[in-house]
């Protein structure tokens, strides 16, 4: 039930952290891959330790998206079965100090960012109940957090994203869920960093750790692969119990 042997995939900013762990899990599991990230060397490096292709991909770019889910269909004679929408971007700031630019540029890559890759790929979904559009979203799009309004802005709006789509896709057996994840990344690291803040985030994870990326990514997998295919509009958290 866990296979995906046969599957195309397109993962989204997957030059590193979560983005990598699930292209890995997804390749490991049995699908062909493709790695996209806007960091081209990022790509390369990733597809080259799994054995996938790899393109270079902005996702607010419609035409490089478009590209991308080409190839990627290609993968698997022209269908295209798994979209992780994962790529992503923090631009923290308390509120007064928050600009307009900034505001903008998360919404645009985040929330934009995967309506144009889900829009991309629509054409190469199958109706065999083997098509899966899969979000990622976070803790800051549920709750809310402090000095990232724009983060937690653009993440509930993939929450909204999510369960839009996914009753629309349901007429075409396509399911559409979100992943709400905690994990030791590039982007944790401005907080891991900062003792006061680690303690902080720290003392609001029942399980008392940050789990690794390649911890996440097994939910990923689940989503992606037949055991999921009665679930969709949902958004599972895996952050070990932030969100209860």
């Amino acid at each position: 039930m866990f296979r995906l042997n046969g599957r195309a995939a397109l993962v989204t900013g997957a030059g590193g952290g979560i983005g990598a762990a699930v292209a890995k899990a997804f390749a490991d599991a049995g699908a062909k891959v493709l790695v996209t990230d806007i960091d081209e060397q990022a790509a390369k490096t990733t597809a080259e330790a799994i054995g996938a292709e790899y393109c270079v991909l902005d996702v607010r770019d419609a035409q490089a998206a478009a590209d991308a889910a080409r190839q990627a269909a290609a993968l698997a004679d022209g269908t295209l079965h798994i979209l992780v929408n994962n790529a992503g971007a923090i631009a923290p700031a308390m509120f007064p100090d928050l600009t307009e630019e900034a505001f903008r540029r998360i919404l645009d890559i985040h929330v934009v960012g995967s309506f144009v890759c889900s829009k991309a790929v629509l054409p190469y979904l199958p109706e065999d109940g083997t098509g899966r559009v899969i979000n990622v979203t976070s803790a800051a799009g549920l709750t809310g957090t402090i000095g990232q309004a724009n983060y937690g802005a653009a993440k509930a709006g993939i929450i909204g994203f999510t369960k839009s789509l996914a009753k629309e896709l349901a007429r075409r057996n396509v399911t559409v869920n979100a992943l709400a994840p905690l994990a030791a990344t590039a982007m944790t690291e401005n907080i891991r960093a900062n003792e006061k803040l680690a303690a902080r985030t720290l003392a609001r994870i029942p399980l008392g750790r940050w789990a690794e990326p390649d911890e996440i990514a097994g939910s990923f997998v689940f989503f992606a692969s037949d055991a999921a295919g009665y679930i969709t509009g949902q958004v599972l958290p895996v952050d070990g119990g932030t969100v209860i």
